[in-house]
């Protein structure tokens, strides 16, 4: 624990001019005498650690010295290519690696580049959870987020419906969109896709599998969100849009589905798009379209009309 301490602590001397007692107990969280204990050490072993003295004082390297300790590890190589998703590698209990990898980094650059990581950190970010939502972590990502990345096999028990079946699975990869975590995984000889929040247990095997070099991970998982997309539009409403309502549509419905119906739509003289639109149901279709106001007319089917008909009558009671 404390080599890797002395290591880090050397890293964060190289990538940056200096740094006080206060800013590398916070880096290795710990205390300030253990940072001078610390520097002591690294003195002794022959690092030219120097201590400036001072209210402006702290701590740096002296005579250009250069550790060689900058080849990145497997691990934090991987890692390093998950850097723009801090939650994410939280969540897989990868963040100390990537810390590790940005530091190696930043310890290899020249001194005019060293702030390239600050400066692309503060001008990007990628924060995938969707809004007004409260992410949660699944409990056992960890365990398999470690199986995917070491290829090893698990047995877990899953979650569908009121029941739970055991699987044997060969954890291909990991996916998170709008905050859910989606293991893909292979059971048997087929691939499927799997919510991490419903596994019951995890219990990550000795024996690695053979990963299939041909898989795809982006691929497999387009592939499958366009079905699952496709899957649940299972009901048509024929309805008659405004330009305005046209406009809006794609952003209150299935894109894809909204931009298909509006494709295939015709326009009558008044300049109204009549359009069939694929949806979940009738209930996500009255919530969804509700929005749209004098903007769209439901045309069919008929008992989702008689709901809007309701609605209508119901605004014009309230507001008189």
């Amino acid at each position: 624990m404390r080599a890797a301490r002395l290591i880090k602590m050397v890293l964060l001397l190289q990538s940056r001019p200096s740094m006080t007692a206060a800013e590398l107990a916070a880096e290795l969280e710990v205390s300030e005498r253990t940072v001078t204990r610390d520097a002591l050490a690294l003195s002794e072993a022959g690092v030219p650690v120097y201590a400036d003295r001072g209210r402006a004082g702290g701590y740096r390297l002296i005579g250009g010295y250069r550790t060689r300790l900058t080849g990145l590890a497997r691990g934090e190589a991987e890692a390093l290519f998950l850097s723009g998703l801090p939650g994410a590698l939280r969540d897989m209990g990868l963040e100390d690696a990537a810390s590790a990898a940005r530091l190696k980094v930043s310890a290899a650059l020249l001194p005019s580049l060293r702030d390239a990581p600050d400066s692309a950190a503060q001008r990007f970010l990628l924060d995938a959870p969707g809004w007004y939502q409260e992410p949660e972590t699944p409990e056992l990502l960890p365990p398999i987020a470690e199986a995917v990345w070491d290829d090893r096999t698990i047995s877990a028990r899953y979650r569908r419906g009121d029941a739970e079946v055991e699987r044997e699975l060969a954890p291909y990869g990991l996916v998170l969109k709008a905050g859910v975590w989606y293991l893909c995984a292979r059971s048997g000889t087929a691939f499927r896709t799997y919510r991490v929040d419903r596994f019951a247990a995890v219990a990550v095997g000795e024996e690695r599998f053979e990963r299939d070099e041909e898989f795809d991970l982006p691929a497999f998982w387009a592939e499958r969100a366009a079905e699952f997309a496709r899957s649940i539009l299972r009901a048509e409403v024929v309805l008659r849009l405004s330009e305005a309502g046209a406009r809006r549509l794609p952003y209150l419905t299935d894109r894809a589905a909204a931009e298909e119906a509006l494709a295939a739509g015709s326009t009558d003289a008044e300049g109204r798009l009549t359009a069939t639109l694929r949806v979940e149901n009738e209930d996500v279709a009255f919530s969804q379209l509700l929005s749209l106001g004098p903007e769209a007319e439901i045309l069919s089917p008929e008992p989702l009309r008689a709901r809007f008909r309701e609605a209508a009558r119901a605004l014009g009671t309230l507001y008189g």
